[in-house]
């Protein structure tokens, strides 16, 4: 006889959660259930309440009812999309405080250590602080302490930190970076629950795929929010979806909970079609008979089955956005040439001798460690950044549009969505600018809005609306897809694909510039290189040469 694998055990289960703002149900009665060694995608589009659904499960968010039950064992670590500051400490040392129990048993020792040196050699107290010392001891020899700071220093590289950086203090690190120390710590604290809100957003590739890798070793369970579809189905093993107030959860990864939504939603349009046609034909036969005496009996049975039938309710589809770039203007061969360009600031030269040419329909990834250019060198190209030396030639032809990396927080924040595509709309009629705005979710009185009260997905797809108003052919695009949720993104990229002209990209999002870039641009302190290929073509060519180095 086969052996039964064991159900796992619930760690945590959400019991009827309800949460609302005025009218709108953020949740409505939602459940599920987290066991041990889950890996969870969070999906939904902007606004669906899946951040709100993280400090909800770690105690930072209240709801109106409904309970969240877990084991007296679950210990959670929380990552938000930003805002975490750290300063005073060392990089080693405050990534040393995920230990801060460890620590705590070493201070203890010390301490005691210390009083032995005053005691009476034969004092019952004596003993009983050598007893104490020694249980201590036995705990940190069972949590191998000795490796700990080997442990500290591989994560910390693996999340792109250097050798150097260990000794610099937090604060001289910018917020993405302060994102990264987060990460690590809980990472190396290791709770029963990681709950991560767009892990990825301030990673390069070399950095995301270090955390794709050990994500998937990690010994606990584990529940993030991320729009790059290719990290979530690396790691994860379940997927659980908001949707207009509802929580679905779906086993398998993000490409198998597509299908199996899809397949869903299908089933429920045809139960729903079925028993519109039962409910018509009872309500036929109703009023056919009611009036008869003869039939009354049996009219008024199936009114009161029509009573008893849970209705079936179709889900509204949630809107997409729906846009393609207007045709570029015919180019020259060469779009733009750097020749022996470099850039420094101060002492800190960022780029040297670069140079690099960029051809009519190069469709480019741009990649490098954080901190090697690559938004600088995206603002170069793009004629926004100065340079010491060297030079920037552009195309006869070349009509460029850019898309920088906080564009999205250099709208002005006091006009509304209207005012803000008239500035750059010049020539264009009201409706044609509505028309815009419309394929971008901006409908009725949304374009009335004022920047201020946006979402950073609303923000950024209007920073996007922009970019159509003006022809271009050559796109450059910093981070296009943060704050983009999957249908966002699909959006963008399938303009991406229909678009004619070149474009070079910045993005950490491997699942959406893979299937559009033809040519990877690798940004080094010391120079570029163009690979041909996409981004994972890139990625192995730097495991075949780590494997040829290793032999």
């Amino acid at each position: 006889m086969a052996a039964i694998s064991p159900t796992p055990l619930a760690m945590i289960a959400l019991q009827n959660i309800t949460l609302q703002y005025g009218e709108r149900y953020l949740y409505k009665e939602i459940n599920a259930t987290i066991t041990s060694h889950d890996r969870i995608g969070l999906v939904g589009s902007n606004g669906a309440g899946k951040s709100t659904l993280l400090k909800v499960l770690c105690g930072l968010e209240e709801f109106d009812s409904g309970k969240v039950d877990k084991a007296n064992y679950v210990t959670f670590g929380y990552l938000p999309q930003d805002g975490i500051e750290m300063h005073s400490k060392t990089l080693f040392e405050e990534t040393e405080t995920a230990f801060a129990d460890i620590l705590g048993l070493k201070a203890k020792i010390e301490e005691a250590e210390a009083r032995l040196d005053e005691m009476d050699t034969s004092s019952e107290e004596f003993y009983e602080t050598l007893e104490l010392i020694g249980s201590w001891e036995h705990r940190l020899e069972d949590l191998d302490v000795g490796k700990l700071p080997s442990r500290i220093e591989s994560v910390l590289l693996g999340l792109g930190f250097s050798t150097k950086d260990m000794k610099r203090k937090t604060e001289e690190f910018s917020g993405g970076w302060q994102m990264r120390i987060a990460l690590a710590k809980l990472i190396l604290a290791q709770p029963s629950l990681l709950l991560l809100d767009e892990p990825t957003n301030h990673l390069d590739v070399t950095s995301q795929h270090w955390l794709e890798t050990y994500l998937k070793s990690y010994e606990g369970s584990l529940l993030m929010i991320s729009h790059d579809r290719g990290f979530l189905d690396e790691i994860c093993n379940r997927t659980f979806e908001l949707s207009l107030g509802n929580l679905y959860t779906y086993s398998g990864n993000y490409s198998v909970y597509e299908r199996q939504s899809a397949e869903r939603k299908e089933l429920q349009l045809k139960a729903f079609k079925s028993q519109q046609k039962e409910i018509a034909q009872a309500e036929q036969f109703i009023n056919r008979f009611k009036a008869k005496a003869s039939k009354a009996r049996q009219a008024q049975s199936r009114i009161k089955q029509l009573d008893k039938i849970e209705r079936i309710v179709i889900e509204k589809e949630e809107d997409w956005v729906s846009f393609s770039f207007a045709p570029p203007p015919h180019s020259s061969q060469t779009v733009i040439k750097l020749d022996k360009l470099s850039k420094a600031y101060g002492e800190h030269q960022v780029i040297k001798d670069a140079d690099l040419r960029i051809e009519r329909g190069d469709r480019i990834a741009v990649v490098g460690v954080n901190g090697a250019g690559k938004t600088t060198i995206a603002k170069i190209i793009a004629g926004v950044e100065p340079f010491q030396s060297g030079e920037r030639e552009l195309g006869g032809a070349t009509q460029l549009s850019y898309f920088a990396q906080h564009q999205a927080d250099e709208l002005d924040p006091n006009l509304t969505v209207l005012e803000t595509m008239e500035e750059v709309s010049a020539g264009k009629n009201g409706t044609s600018i509505r028309g815009i705005l419309g394929t971008f979710l901006f409908r009725g009185d949304d374009v009335f809005k004022k920047v201020k009260v946006l979402s950073g997905g609303e923000r950024n797809r209007l920073a996007l609306a922009k970019m159509l108003a003006q022809p271009a052919n050559f796109l450059i695009l910093d981070e296009p897809t943060n704050h983009l949720d999957m249908r966002s993104q699909d959006a963008l990229q399938k303009a991406l694909k229909e678009y004619t002209g070149a474009y070079l990209i910045v993005t950490h999002n491997r699942s959406f510039i893979d299937p559009i870039a033809t040519k990877v641009l690798e940004v080094r302190k010391d120079g570029l290189t163009l690979f041909p290929g996409n981004v994972s073509d890139y990625l192995n060519h730097l495991d075949q040469l780590e494997a040829a180095t290793a032999q």
